[in-house]
């Protein structure tokens, strides 16, 4: 049986820079477990710092303007237009990028209204063109949520303002869900999907089917991929498909060391079990990651490895 890969030892000491999230969340959590475990391994003179971030377009341009040495960014197919600079990134190109991993999350980006406006589809939805209060991230060009969420609006001919409505638009997912859950919002477009307040709204709430026609042009324009949500994911909802919001994606670019990305890559598939059981109170498809963490999944990534992190994963075992 083939052996694991090689342990990394580098014997001289690192200055590293990573870029988290906003300080609380999934990102800084794998930033902090990286940064232990690649420092046990390193000259002791190693220090590395995690910056805060939003996770988004921001965290992809900061690594690929060489302001961070690595970063974290999700959804992670989001980030294949950085390479030729295709949507968000026009003129922005970042031919350089490399990863180093992907750690799982399964996450949709879904649409629900309230039920009291009598509507299950987005074609019942243009039909009757009710005044909309809803609550999603902002739409600055940088957050993914916010930008996504008026891409899939716009392509399904919801005209939110056009009908008399408003947006509620907040950073982060926990404040949307809050206007909803407080009677703010009577719709709601967001990912996170395994936090539980969706459990809370779901009961008084429809989950509306994205169309195939609008996936296929988010995939094909701007390479976003969809995907289904199970049946009773959502309490009384049937299965549906919408966008994909899936992953956590650890960016580099061709500057970073072949040895400090191998043991980037080689902390992320030998010591996940670190970062697993900081989520092992939580059933795997409610949880913000979700385990078991599978190194050779982990390896294949929406664009090119770094070759030390490829190095890691072609020495892998075949399973």
């Amino acid at each position: 049986m083939k052996a694991r890969p090689e342990e990394p030892k580098i014997e001289r000491s690192l200055t590293l820079h990573l870029r988290g999230d906003w300080g609380t969340a999934n990102l800084h959590r794998v930033c902090g477990w990286v940064a232990q475990e690649l420092a046990d391994r390193a000259g002791p003179d190693t220090r590395i710092a995690t910056w805060n971030s939003r996770g988004f377009l921001d965290a992809v341009l900061a690594v690929g303007n060489h302001e961070v040495d690595v970063a974290l960014a999700t959804p992670a197919a989001f980030v294949t237009a950085a390479l030729d600079g295709r949507g968000t990134y026009a003129g922005k190109p970042l031919p350089h990028l490399r990863a180093l991993g992907v750690i799982p999350q399964r996450d949709r980006l879904v649409l629900a209204v309230e039920r009291s406006l009598n509507v299950a589809t987005f074609a019942e939805l243009r039909e009757r063109a009710p005044r909309l209060r809803l609550a999603t991230s902002i739409n600055d060009g940088v957050n993914h949520v916010g930008v996504a969420a008026h891409a899939l609006l716009d392509r399904a001919g919801v005209d939110v303002l056009g009908w008399g409505g408003e947006f509620l638009e907040n950073e982060r997912p926990f404040e949307s869900l809050d206007h909803v859950l407080e009677g703010r919002a009577n719709a709601i477009i967001h990912e996170a999907v395994m936090l539980p307040p969706w459990q809370k709204l779901a009961p008084d709430y429809r989950f509306l089917p994205v169309e195939e026609d609008v996936l296929a042009g988010l995939e094909a324009d701007f390479g976003w991929p969809s995907a289904t949500v199970d049946d009773e994911y959502f309490p009384g909802a049937g299965r549906f498909r919408t966008l994909d919001f899936s992953d956590f994606l650890m960016l580099t670019t061709t500057d970073l060391a072949e040895d400090v990305a191998y043991a980037i890559a080689w902390v992320l598939g030998e010591t996940r079990h670190l970062i697993e059981a900081q989520y092992r109170h939580l059933p795997p498809e409610r949880s913000p990651i979700t385990y078991p963490l599978d190194p050779p999944t982990m390896g294949v990534t929406p664009i090119p490895l770094h070759p030390g992190a490829e190095r890691y994963y072609q020495a892998l075992p075949a399973t």
